[in-house]
C-alpha cells in the first residue's frame, strides 16, 4: 500500500463500483421486456437505492443476483414465472458445489447471503403483484455454522504489525495511522474509508461514522496514540496526496481519491502476514482486538456493543465468551489450586 504501483488498482475499482450505481446494461441478461428477470432486478436494485440502502448491502445483492441471472440465463430460464421452488433448490445445490478458482467452496455465510437476496427479490415480485406466490418462500438456507470464537492481536503481534509501515515514507505515515484507527476505534473497512476530513474532530478526541451498518451512525472516542498519528498524517502526508482541493476523504489514496474498501482489505491481510502474524483476518482482526482487549480490561459489553455499531447484543456476547477464555488461562497460570499436584 506504500508504493504506488500497488494503488494503480483502485482507479479501475472505482470505474467499477462507483457509489454502488448499477453497472452499464452490457453485460447480456436479457432485458428485451420490462418483465425479464434481469429488467426486473435492475427495478429492484434502483428501489433499494432509493430507499437509502447501504453501497454495502446494494453491491452484496449486486452480487448475489448477478450469479442467479448468470446460472437461470444458461438454463433458458429468463422470466420469473418459470421460476419454481424445485429450480431454486437446484441452484442452492448448485451454489454448494461451486468451487472458487483456488478450489475452496463458497463459505456458508456467502451462500446463506446469496440466496436471501433470492427470498428478498422474490418476495418484492409478490408485493408488486408480479408474481401470485413467492416460490423463495419456503427455502431451507443451510445451517449456519458454528460461531467461533475471535482470536485477537497480542501485544506483541500488535507492536510488530503497527511497526511494520515505514514511517519515513509520507504513505507508510498514512498507513500507520489507518491501522491505529482501525484497531483505536473497531471501525469497519467500508466505515473508515467512507470518513471525510470533517469527520474527525481532533480537539474532541472523536470520529464520527456516517451510515455505517443499518444506515446509522455513531460517534466514537478515539485514543492519543491514534490521534497522535492521523495528526502527522495530516500534516505531512495529506497536503501532499490531495489533487482536488474539494475532495473531502480522510484518507486519500496515492492519487489523491479516497481509498476503496477493498482495497484497504486486501493490503492490511498482506500487511498481517508480512509482520509474521499467522491468524487470519484484515481489518476484522484489528476490530476483534480492540473489542476483546476492551472487554479483558473492564469494559461493559453493553459499552463495547455501541462502540462496534451492534444492532443486538447477542452479536456483541461473542466477546464475552473471549474474556472467559482469558480469565481462564490467567486462573490456570496464577491459581495455586488450578496446578497439577495441588494439594486438596
Amino acid at each position: 500500500m506504500a508504493g504506488k504501483k500497488g494503488e494503480r488498482n483502485i482507479e479501475g475499482m472505482k470505474k467499477r463500483r462507483k457509489g454502488g450505481q448499477a453497472q452499464p446494461l452490457d453485460d447480456g441478461f436479457d432485458r428485451s421486456s420490462p418483465d425479464t428477470l434481469a429488467s426486473l432486478i435492475d427495478q429492484w436494485q434502483a428501489r433499494l437505492g432509493e430507499r437509502n440502502y447501504s453501497e454495502r448491502t446494494l453491491e452484496a445483492h449486486k452480487w448475489a443476483l448477478k450469479t442467479f441471472l448468470t446460472w437461470s440465463q444458461e438454463r433458458d430460464l429468463t422470466s420469473p414465472q418459470q421460476i419454481t421452488k424445485p429450480i431454486l433448490e437446484s441452484f442452492q445445490g448448485w451454489l454448494f458445489r461451486y468451487r472458487k478458482p483456488n478450489g475452496q467452496p463458497l463459505a456458508i455465510g456467502t451462500q446463506r447471503a446469496r440466496l436471501g437476496a433470492l427470498q428478498r427479490f422474490f418476495a418484492h415480485l409478490c408485493k408488486t403483484n408480479h408474481l401470485p406466490a413467492n416460490p423463495a418462500a419456503d427455502l431451507e438456507l443451510p445451517r449456519k455454522q458454528a460461531r467461533s470464537l475471535p482470536k485477537g492481536l497480542s501485544k506483541e503481534e500488535l507492536a510488530a504489525l503497527m511497526n511494520l509501515p515505514d514511517i519515513r515514507d509520507p504513505l507508510g505515515i498514512r498507513d500507520r495511522a489507518i491501522l491505529e484507527t482501525l484497531y483505536a476505534t473497531g471501525a469497519r473497512r467500508s466505515e473508515l474509508t467512507n470518513l471525510d476530513l470533517n469527520d474527525l474532530d481532533p480537539s474532541g478526541k472523536t470520529l464520527l461514522i456516517r451510515k455505517g451498518k443499518g444506515g446509522k451512525d455513531r460517534l466514537l472516542p478515539i485514543g492519543k496514540t491514534a490521534l497522535d498519528w492521523l495528526k502527522k498524517y495530516l500534516e505531512k502526508t495529506r497536503p501532499r496526496l490531495l489533487m482536488e482541493a474539494s475532495e473531502p476523504a480522510l484518507f486519500l489514496s496515492g492519487y489523491g481519491e479516497r481509498l476503496s474498501s477493498g482495497y484497504l482489505g486486501n493490503w492490511v491481510a498482506k500487511t498481517i502476514k508480512a509482520a509474521g502474524i499467522e491468524k487470519p483476518g484484515s481489518c476484522h482482526l484489528l476490530r476483534h482486538s480492540c473489542a476483546t482487549h476492551m472487554h479483558e480490561n473492564g469494559a461493559d459489553i453493553r459499552v463495547i456493543q455501541q462502540l462496534l455499531g451492534h444492532a443486538r447484543l447477542d452479536t456483541t456476547s461473542i466477546y464475552t465468551a473471549v474474556a472467559i477464555t482469558h480469565l481462564k488461562e490467567v486462573y490456570q497460570r496464577t491459581h495455586p489450586a488450578a496446578k497439577e499436584g495441588a494439594e486438596g
